[in-house]
């Protein structure tokens, strides 16, 4: 089989190995970074820093779609010059066009890192760890004009651990979609795979954050919510807790909730050698955030928590 993958950062990576293993011909790549960024851009960052996926396509040689758009008639020129059976899509901010979806001789498919169709979505790493679930996955998928939501061809369940942030969750199902993916593309190719449609009674959808859980909120959050706040949004967006007039960076690896309880707010206890903070949450169970970084001048952390607070 003959496929082309789009994509885009750790997705694309592992999309491209996936089709390695399976013994697949990998006839063109298209990478997001020609979707978001001038020619001019592209060919800085490549010089500069090169990312894993540029590496990956520079030392497995590979044709390299240089287009604007997914939907572009280039990229459609392109797809029908490559004779491509399969399009493969991992992390694409663009909704394909029908013209474009049909165009592969067998399908175009699209990975998805949740278990559809629960968390359909721009961003289910971190929305499936805001709300304290233990298991996510990932699910390949038929793709249609809706977003998320074709006939699903394999899933993988992947749990979530209570000390993962959104950074190892990714990191976990990136991998699982490279096993995954070269199971499945075998099976397409001795033509065993039935697509199911996905059950919509059961659908989810979670729009991408608005930026403002970064600011954590003791009054209004109980402790379970902050713990989890501070995980999904690394490595995202930064965290922080309000005291005053300062400002404090949390470290999503040094927080733990206790078997403790106090007056929603307020600072139970404090300690400039950890340089951390003890706070009561809504529900009055304490957090204990350690390894804490003043806002703009994180060399005088220690003092500010010693004497300033």
């Amino acid at each position: 089989m003959r496929v082309v993958v789009l994509g885009q950062g750790a997705m694309l990576a592992n999309l491209i190995e996936g089709v390695r293993d399976a013994g697949f011909d990998i006839v063109g790549v298209f990478r997001h970074e020609r979707v978001k960024n001038s020619l001019f851009k592209c060919f800085i960052y490549d010089c500069l820093k090169s990312s894993a996926e540029y590496t990956l396509i520079k030392k497995y040689k590979l044709y390299e779609i240089k287009c604007r758009s997914a939907n572009s008639e280039q990229f459609k020129k392109e797809i029908l010059k490559l004779n491509a059976d399969i399009i493969l899509v991992g992390t694409w901010s663009e909704k394909l066009s029908k013209e474009i979806i049909d165009l592969p001789t067998i399908a175009t498919i699209n990975v998805h890192p949740s278990l559809l169709p629960k968390y359909r979505g721009p961003n289910p790493y971190i929305q499936t760890i805001l709300n304290g679930e233990t298991q996510s996955g990932v699910s390949f998928h038929l793709m249609s004009e809706k977003f998320d939501c074709g006939p699903l061809l394999a899933q993988a369940p992947i749990e979530i651990s209570p000390f993962d942030t959104s950074k190892e969750l990714k990191e976990k199902t990136v991998f699982q979609a490279r096993l995954l993916l070269s199971e499945l593309l075998k099976k397409i190719n001795i033509g065993i795979v039935q697509p199911i449609p996905q059950d919509e009674s059961a659908a989810s959808y979670y729009h991408n954050i608005s930026g403002d859980e970064k600011m954590l909120d003791f009054l209004n959050m109980d402790a379970s919510q902050i713990y989890n706040t501070v995980r999904a949004l690394h490595p995202y967006l930064p965290t922080y807790i309000t005291v005053g007039k300062y400002f404090f960076i949390v470290n999503p690896y040094n927080i733990g909730i206790l078997n403790e309880y106090a007056k929603a707010g307020n600072i139970v206890a404090k300690s400039n050698k950890t340089s951390s903070l003890t706070i009561a949450c809504k529900d009055g169970q304490c957090i204990r955030f350690s390894g804490l970084k003043l806002y703009g001048c994180s060399l005088i952390t220690k003092f500010v928590i010693k004497y300033l607070i």
